[in-house]
């Protein structure tokens, strides 16, 4: 059984948080996710970034913001994430 079958069976839902790195499209915030892994040889952490594109309904969402998202059905091509919450707002300037 799959990870997307078991998550769809038991009714969890992915859930990432990261920080909009570009807001300039129209109801979608780019979101850069920043995890730490493990080389597996010489035994230390790098830092890794994932981008992914998320639906921001109302447009709130300005660059810097740290926001929450999950994962949905897809909105377009590479759009399959939807922002639920707006967890830390960026200082304006």
């Amino acid at each position: 059984m799959s990870n997307e079958a078991a998550a769809a069976e038991t009714g969890a839902v992915r859930t990432q948080t990261g920080r909009v790195v570009s807001n300039r499209m129209n109801q979608t915030v780019s979101v850069s996710i920043e995890r730490f892994v493990k080389h597996p040889v010489y035994g230390k952490y790098l830092r890794r970034t994932t981008k992914l594109l998320a639906h921001d309904e109302s447009n709130t969402c300005q660059e810097g913001d740290v926001v929450a998202i999950v994962e949905c059905r897809p909105y377009s091509k590479r759009k399959s994430w939807r922002v639920i919450e707006v967890l830390e707002r960026a200082e304006t300037q």
